[in-house]
């Protein structure tokens, strides 16, 4: 089989995360300590033990979601033998997933990566004062009728397509107001269900230009690599591996929709029929309803890397 190793984003986070994994595997316990002396944090102490609401701050929840993805990645590869080179095609991410990705990829080292995310944290934050902005899932439409709807709802406000996850779940983001008159629209227009999102700020719309600001600064002081497979980008849903081009799309990114139905499409055209997502159990279900005839495996804990290994 043909394989791309994919990385979860935002939301993904859980107290709890990674201990059992670090309790197993030397290679995750070296990953998680390099993550809390990059920090200068006991992140993993935060990942083990909560409190929830501190973990799931975007400044905290986008660094240890990266440290488990790549905390997975060292443990397959120095400890069964995977190495991401020869086992994989490609990698993708799901947002922030999109660094894991890239650092597993040997594109950017992991306290960088970390310091990164840690930066992206408090500037996607900071970008929208709470309170103004928002984020909703519109089931049961396209992407481009969720176009549609944001482009009506908006009256001047921001109101933009934030993520294509998968056929019919596509979220919007912007203005509190402007996604409350889309989640009116998208219910007169057939939308099967509509929900506001449990988040701290509106992301992926233009409201986060002030963060993509920051993230250009950070990123063209950081070194990149070409990744040792392609990357499948969120704003291209197509693979990429110039260091260049890569760092421009990260940027872009920030402000930008996240195309993974898109990326998941066009990696099953490209003869990919293996996703195994590394540090998550949430990108899984996504993949089965965009190409059901996928194989999707999910790696978080020592069992599953067994599972993994059998099924290679």
């Amino acid at each position: 089989m043909t394989t791309a190793f994919i990385f979860p984003g935002q939301g993904s986070q859980a107290v709890g995360m990674g201990r059992a994994l670090a309790e197993a595997s030397p290679a995750a316990r070296e990953v998680l300590c390099e993550v809390d002396e990059a920090l200068g944090q006991h992140l993993s102490r935060l990942m083990f033990e909560g409190p929830e609401d501190e973990l799931t701050l975007t400044r905290n929840a986008q660094p240890a979601i990266m440290a488990l993805g790549l905390a997975v990645a060292a443990t397959l590869e120095r400890e069964a033998g995977v190495r991401l080179s020869e086992a994989a095609v490609a990698v993708a991410g799901h947002s922030l997933g999109e660094y894991s990705a890239l650092a597993a990829a040997g594109a950017m080292p992991l306290a960088g990566t970390a310091r990164l995310l840690r930066l992206r944290g408090e500037a996607m934050q900071a970008a929208v004062p709470p309170g103004e902005g928002a984020m909703a899932a519109l089931l049961g439409l396209g992407l481009e009728d969720v176009r549609a709807i944001a482009a009506e709802a908006a009256e001047g406000q921001v109101c933009a397509a934030a993520n294509d996850n998968a056929p019919g779940q596509v979220v919007v983001s912007g203005h509190i107001e402007a996604v409350t008159r889309a989640m009116r629209l998208a219910k007169a227009k057939g939308a099967r269900h509509s929900v506001l999102l449990p988040v701290s700020a509106p992301f992926h719309c233009p409201l986060m230009a002030p963060a993509a600001e920051t993230m250009a600064r950070a990123l063209e002081a950081a070194p990149i690599a070409a990744p040792v497979v392609p990357l499948w980008a969120n704003v291209t849903a197509a693979p990429v591996a110039d260091p260049s081009e890569i760092r421009r799309l990260l940027v872009e990114q920030v402000t930008a929709t996240v195309r993974w139905r898109e990326t998941v499409e066009g990696m099953a055209a490209a003869g990919i029929d293996r996703m195994v997502e590394l540090g998550g159990r949430v990108l899984g279900p996504m993949v089965k309803r965009i190409a059901p005839d996928v194989v999707n495996l999910a790696i978080q804990k020592p069992e599953d890397v067994e599972t993994l290994l059998k099924s290679l």
